[in-house]
């Protein structure tokens, strides 16, 4: 085994397809390949079934991949060390954001590290909680900002910002509904008689109304699921129901204005935004560096979305 035949077969694997993996490595076809085939020979194992569309991971494949991905990341975490000896800080970061920061960290974000890391490079990748938390374990993620992570032996976590999640509305959707009167302050009870578009479970903002719901013995209603930010607002605009998120997911409109917000109270939703790393990866000087960047960054975006 050498370090091209796993980079080889992880690339494969990860995008399911030897001419992707060819295009994203800059390798010729046949050699890529001629790496993954040789890794089979040595090993003794078939690793991916090739097929029309492309190639899928056999059981032993879906092994190989995890120890690769380790392996490489160890390999480029002593890259980076010997670089630090030499006082450059430098390597590749990989962040994962949730949809509801993503529009307002980017860009910051990427500004500050290009200024203050120049030998560093920087991956930026959107998904939501549980996903990225098994991207931590495995180490495709080297940090990701979550909501309200719970205390696990194997993830360190590090609280940013406690933010109430406030009542989202238009004009459309008051006007569809005059029967409730929205207030700058609202009791969440209200919320009961409004029809509700959330994100389905297991979303942590999903999971917090229900949860205080149950706890107040009363039922939301909920008239449709959506998986998706931009879609939730934008359903809101359009009069179909209103929206229970952070007061910083109105960031995501260009145009000044179109949503209002109500605070709720009695009990107030508090989400708790945690920068999260793997307590069982070894962090070096750059991603020290950057954890740091990342809580100073995400505080100064969402201090004008403050309540």
């Amino acid at each position: 085994m050498d370090l091209k035949q796993i980079e080889s077969f992880v690339r494969v694997a990860e995008l399911g397809s030897f001419t992707r993996a060819a295009a994203a490595l800059g390798m010729p076809q046949p050699l890529l390949s001629r790496h993954v085939r040789q890794l089979e020979v040595e090993l003794r194992q078939t690793f991916l079934w090739r097929n029309g569309r492309g190639v899928t991971l056999t059981e032993a494949g879906s092994v190989l991949l995890e120890h690769g991905r380790g392996i490489l990341h160890q390999v480029a975490l002593a890259r980076e060390e010997l670089g630090a000896v030499r006082g450059a800080l430098a390597g590749h970061v990989s962040i994962g954001l949730p949809p509801s920061l993503s529009k307002l960290v980017a860009v910051p974000l990427t500004r500050e590290f290009r200024l203050r890391l120049p030998d560093a490079q920087l991956t930026l990748t959107e998904g939501f909680s549980m996903p990225m938390q098994e991207s931590l374990r495995s180490g495709r993620l080297d940090m990701a900002l979550l909501y309200n992570t719970p205390n696990s032996p194997d993830m360190d976590v590090n609280l940013l910002h406690r933010e109430a999640l406030v009542l989202i509305s238009s004009k459309a959707s008051a006007d569809c509904h005059p029967e409730v009167r929205l207030q700058d302050q609202m009791p969440l009870a209200d919320l009961a008689k409004l029809p509700l578009i959330v994100p389905s479970r297991p979303n942590t903002f999903r999971i917090l109304i229900d949860t205080e719901f149950t706890r107040m013995n009363c039922t939301p209603s909920i008239v449709m699921e959506v998986d998706g930010l931009n879609a939730i607002l934008d359903l809101v605009r359009e009069g179909l129901g209103f929206a229970v998120l952070p007061p910083y997911t109105l960031s995501h409109f260009q145009e000044p204005h179109p949503l209002s917000t109500h605070a709720l109270h009695s009990p107030r939703l508090m989400s708790e935004l945690m920068l999260v790393n793997s307590a069982r990866r070894p962090s070096t000087e750059t991603h020290k560096e950057v954890r740091g960047m990342v809580a100073a960054v995400v505080k100064k975006v969402i201090q004008a979305y403050v309540q």
